[in-house]
């Protein structure tokens, strides 16, 4: 047509799930608030803000979790030395129905919002789509945020828990915490460079409390376009790090990769092994919406800044699991999303 310009729309496309982003954002701030007991793993003395209790000074575990996704956006928010009205867009999300913690939020805030279910993956989906669209030039700052509450997932999805209900050794324990970040197109920060969007992947894991074997198909097949699609290897990461497969899902997805070409044993770790002890009695480890969030907001991205990882790739995890689907005899379908973080710019390198 004249006067109609022709644009290669998939030229940032590598392969069938992989984008390589031309004008790659940057995280110019983060913060993790996290709750008692993960204030007292190994990553305690990092997060921005250790809770005294579950409660939070609210009435309920509800009101608690929205508290700390409000004040962990705004904290990441003062970091960058930004407000609300320089935000674009706020993507977001969390494990309770109809995403409320997300929802209050983001009515709180004031910002255009954009509501995301992942479950554990939900942070770096947001991240994915985040710097997507900036690197698209539709938002200059995005804010991006995940939350998750121990006792307000489990009467969710299990049981209450003042019912004390026995937790099988495959259990994982959900983190009571919400990490935020903010993305934006200049500024000085990791870079997100890549994004891997995955697939939805069932292999037709029923138990409710083995999410690590439900996740784990969907962390490897995401991992493995990844590599195929870029031509890398897991040698070009520093670190490559999944939340939340924990123990079990993280050996299946070690021996999954392996299969496919990949040894990852090296350098591939998970934000539900890091972020707790063993001593801490959390069974598989940690899982939830905020334990990759708050993991990556505070311990990742910290040593990122130190210099000690250059580039890391991080993968997150979820099972999308519904207790009525659950009820009606149903398996758990995972998915897993990729994103690249690159800090070479911070050096010079």
């Amino acid at each position: 047509m004249v006067g109609t310009t022709v644009v290669n729309r998939a030229v940032k496309k590598l392969g069938k799930q992989t984008f390589q982003l031309a004008n790659p954002p940057v995280i110019v701030g983060a913060a993790a608030i996290v709750g008692p007991k993960e204030g007292q793993g190994p990553l305690g003395n990092i997060f921005d803000l250790v809770l005294p209790d579950t409660l939070a000074g609210e009435k309920t575990w509800e009101k608690a979790e929205r508290k700390m996704l409000k004040d962990a956006v705004n904290m990441a928010l003062q970091k960058a030395n930004l407000t609300t009205k320089d935000i674009d867009f706020f993507m977001a999300g969390d494990l309770l129905n109809q995403i409320i913690s997300a929802n209050f939020t983001a009515r709180d805030l004031g910002i255009p919002f954009i509501g995301l279910y992942g479950a554990c993956s939900t942070m770096v989906e947001s991240l994915c789509l985040g710097s997507m669209l900036i690197d698209g030039g539709f938002a200059n700052n995005v804010a991006v945020a995940a939350s998750s509450h121990y006792d307000t997932a489990e009467r969710q999805y299990r049981f209450p828990t003042e019912l004390g209900v026995q937790r099988p050794p495959s259990a994982q324990w959900t983190v009571t915490g919400a990490g935020a970040m903010v993305v934006s197109g200049t500024g000085i920060g990791p870079a997100v460079t890549h994004v891997t969007i995955g697939k939805v992947i069932d292999l037709g894991i029923k138990d409710a409390n083995d999410m690590g074997s439900a996740m784990a198909p969907a962390a490897a097949d995401t991992i493995v376009a990844h590599f195929k699609e870029t031509t890398r290897q897991p040698s070009d990461y520093d670190l490559i790090i999944s939340g939340d497969l924990a123990s079990i899902g993280h050996s299946l997805t070690i021996q999954l990769v392996k299969q496919a070409g990949y040894d990852m044993s090296k350098n591939f770790t998970d934000c539900g092994i890091l972020i707790f002890d063993p001593s801490q009695d959390t069974h598989a480890g940690g899982s939830g919406c905020g334990c990759s969030a708050v993991v990556l907001s505070s311990y990742i991205l910290g040593q990122m800044k130190a210099g000690k990882y250059k580039r890391v790739l991080a993968i997150g995890t979820g099972a999308l699991l519904s207790p009525t689907a659950t009820l009606q005899g149903e398996s758990i379908p995972g998915v897993a999303h990729a994103v690249v973080m690159d800090a070479h710019s911070l050096s010079g390198g």
